[in-house]
């Protein structure tokens, strides 16, 4: 059954819009967006990406949880890139101490770890964004990609060591 974007929107709104505002708690950078706009975004981007076929509502959760994870990503670059002058006037010492605390580098290397994981092994991104971005349960995320529970949990174990090697420079095994 395909369903499209403005019909799965409705049921799972108040979903994506939890799952929107634990980004922006749970991170400083995200201080000045707003849950409702990641989603409204999200929202957006997906209805440009065309006609794609949702089996169910996890399977849409995801795609959308993947959506917010790169608005959260394109958000940090454009921080990054402002921190760097990107044209903008000077800061006040208390304005530059409140960029310095935001994080946007450890989120862009976590999307570029998740891009070079990815044409390793695709399934293990897939958990890393329905557990992690999503905050599907390892029931559902096992539901959602057709495994067994068991092996979720084995495969995001062995992604979780791997990113952390990724992240702290350290070398990269194979997934």
């Amino acid at each position: 059954m395909s369903t499209r974007v403005d019909q799965m929107l409705p049921l799972a709104y108040a979903e994506l819009r939890a799952l929107a505002a634990r980004y922006v708690r749970g991170e400083r950078r995200c201080s000045d967006l707003q849950p409702t706009a990641i989603v409204h975004e999200a929202y957006l981007r997906l209805c440009e990406s065309g006609e794609i076929s949702w089996r169910d509502r996890g399977h849409f959760i995801a795609f959308a949880a993947r959506t917010m994870r790169q608005i959260l990503v394109d958000h940090a670059r454009e921080m990054m890139a402002a921190k760097r002058g990107g044209g903008a006037e000077p800061l006040t010492l208390g304005a530059a101490l409140e960029v310095a605390e935001m994080r946007p580098p450890e989120l862009v290397a976590l999307d570029e770890a998740l891009a070079e994981l990815a044409a390793l092994d695709p399934r293990k991104v897939a958990i890393v964004e329905l557990h992690f971005f999503a905050g599907l349960s390892f029931d559902e995320v096992a539901e959602v990609l057709g495994i067994s529970r068991p092996t979720v949990f084995r495969e995001w174990s062995r992604t979780r060591v791997w990113l952390f090697r990724a992240l702290e420079g350290g070398g990269r095994d194979a997934a």
